[in-house]
């Protein structure tokens, strides 16, 4: 049994979510404190300048200028956040026996087998003093996966020590939303990313007001669905690509909206997030009778609504489950990075496309 450090900067890139759990990488014996890092605005414009200049990448192992220097600073935020959790909850390094440092993903292609979470494992660990975990993609993705998503294996471990109703969904929606699906306890999970998340409504809303959140839904919850421009973005050929399937961050453009007022952009945008979700369903072999969310999307109670239409299921929250909506995504790298460590399977055929079940990860020592 190890207690293990998870840390999350997801697609949505505000900040560094940090939890800590103890398991032995089956069952999660133990949840304990999580907290959040927020980047400042200087930070976050740094991470979209990294994000542009990926883009051009062939080699996930460069690093041009502005990459480097979002790579030193995504190592120092996380140090930061790691140093400031323990200091809260009264920890030592001694206390923690591995982190789990997913990165800052700035380029995911898995069609071109590419895939670049910047942050330096290495330099985290000596700057902490606790072994590290890092780099858990590029295994699933040199062996023919998606490399993503990574976390259906968690969501199975919770499910199973939880009262769930079968088939279940698990959803996350950070930047971009992805599910696992689970048919029963022991069943392979069926994972994939189905759509945009909150990555078009944070950067219209930034676009329009200078803020990159439709805060509790509120503007999209004051528009209307303009039902053209949905039919437009619904078009996509990715809904029609069956699982197993993963997305980048820029994968969808919010151009369609650009001539929709604020509060018209934010609810068509919103509604396309909780429909396009919706279209996994024609490729599940059943329904599923619950459905629970988790990431930031599952704050904002206007596309929580549009989900429970798009679905026809009240959705819960991973709160309600009594798992933690906040820090669900770091408490999974942190279960990561354990079996990593042990050299258990992070992911699977049905969930990467991966030929067979894999480990991943590179371990950093102290």
């Amino acid at each position: 049994m190890l207690t293990a450090l998870g840390l999350m900067s997801g697609t949505s890139m505000d900040g560094v979510d940090v939890a800590v759990i103890r398991t032995d990488g089956g069952g999660i014996v133990e949840a304990g404190g999580h907290s959040f890092h927020a980047y400042s605005p200087d930070q976050r414009d740094l991470l979209r300048e990294a994000i542009v200049a990926a883009q051009p990448l062939r080699n996930r192992h460069v690093r041009p200028d502005r990459l480097a220097q979002a790579e030193a600073m995504v190592t120092d935020v996380h140090a930061q956040a790691v140093i400031s959790f323990m200091t809260k909850e009264g920890l030592a390094p001694g206390d923690i026996e591995l982190v789990g440092f997913h990165g800052q993903t700035v380029l995911h292609r898995p069609q071109d087998g590419l895939t670049i979470q910047i942050g330096d494992g290495a330099v985290l660990s000596r700057q902490i003093g606790i072994d590290v975990v890092y780099d858990f993609r590029a295994n699933d993705m040199e062996r023919g996966g998606q490399g993503a998503p990574l976390v259906p294996v968690f969501h199975q471990a919770l499910c199973r020590s939880s009262k769930v109703t079968y088939p279940v969904i698990v959803m996350n929606i950070g930047g971009v939303a992805n599910i696992t699906y689970l048919v029963a306890d022991e069943a392979p999970p069926v994972a994939c990313d189905i759509g945009p998340g909150n990555a078009l409504i944070d950067d219209f809303m930034l676009e329009r007001s200078g803020t990159a959140i439709d805060r509790d839904g509120l503007m999209a919850a004051s528009g209307r669905v303009d039902a053209a421009v949905l039919k437009a973005l619904l078009a996509h050929p990715f809904f029609d690509q069956k699982p197993p399937k993963s997305l980048d961050r820029h994968d969808f453009s919010r151009d369609p909206v650009a001539s929709l007022t604020t509060a018209d952009g934010a609810a068509t945008l919103s509604a396309f997030t909780a429909q396009a979700a919706a279209l996994i369903l024609r490729f599940l072999p059943e329904k599923p009778k619950s459905l629970i969310i988790a990431g930031g999307g599952a704050f904002n109670p206007t596309l929580v609504r549009m989900l429970a239409d798009a679905f026809g299921l009240l959705p819960v929250t991973a709160d309600a489950m009594g798992w933690s909506t906040h820090a669900l995504e770091a408490q999974a790298f942190a279960y990561l990075a354990v079996r990593s460590k042990r050299g258990m399977a992070l992911t699977f055929p049905s969930t990467t496309g991966v030929a067979r079940p894999v480990t991943g990860g590179i371990l950093a020592t102290r």
